[in-house]
């Protein structure tokens, strides 16, 4: 039903962590109609242009993330945040091909309304950002009025995602150093996790 593409047939076959767990995933979620792209260096499950999921094996365990998984209802409660400044993601963990099959039925209710929720253009509601912007990065775009302007165009999540790196130093010149390292693909319009 879901449009496989080969080139991933390699990538599912490496000798990786969870193999079997990941090649069992993606039976199931290309039994909707979903496509296989290239995105980030992994096969991501579109519809209608919209990313709906992703598989990947973690140090400890193997998970099918949702990119609008808060809008999911979760009635198995099996939904995690894959960290604590998500906002919009979730995923479903597993450790074993027999956790992924007594749990297939549910997966497949979760990428039917997924994909259901695509259909009707759908987002999770955000509320405001309540992240502050840090001193080094405030002083830098007070400074340089063009670096200001690309900040302004960057999307909220972007922002978002420089404002947690930057102020994930506990130290005033490497949250310095960060910034400035980070203006050029500010500049390009990237953001902290975009290639």
């Amino acid at each position: 039903m879901g449009e496989r593409n080969p080139r991933f047939d390699r990538f599912f076959d490496r000798d990786t962590p969870w193999k079997a767990e990941k090649k069992r995933l993606r039976e199931i979620v290309l039994d909707h109609p979903l496509t296989e792209e290239l995105k980030w260096r992994q096969p991501v499950y579109c519809h209608a242009g919209g990313n709906v999921a992703t598989i990947d094996g973690l140090k400890d365990r193997c998970v099918l993330s949702f990119f609008k998984g808060a809008l999911l209802t979760d009635p198995e409660g099996m939904l995690e945040p894959p960290g604590p400044n998500s906002r919009s993601a979730r995923y479903a963990p597993f450790t074993s091909l027999e956790e992924i099959d007594a749990r297939a039925d549910a997966l497949h209710a979760y990428l039917d309304e997924a994909i259901e929720n695509e259909k009707r253009g759908l987002s999770p509601e955000m509320p405001p950002d309540d992240l502050d912007l840090p001193e080094e990065l405030a002083a830098a775009l007070d400074a340089d009025p063009a670096l200001a302007e690309a900040w302004a165009a960057l999307t909220p999540g972007r922002r978002r995602g420089w404002v947690i790196h930057v102020s994930g130093a506990k130290q005033a010149k490497t949250r310095t150093a960060r910034v400035e390292k980070a203006a050029p693909r500010i500049r390009d319009g990237k953001g902290f996790h975009d290639r």
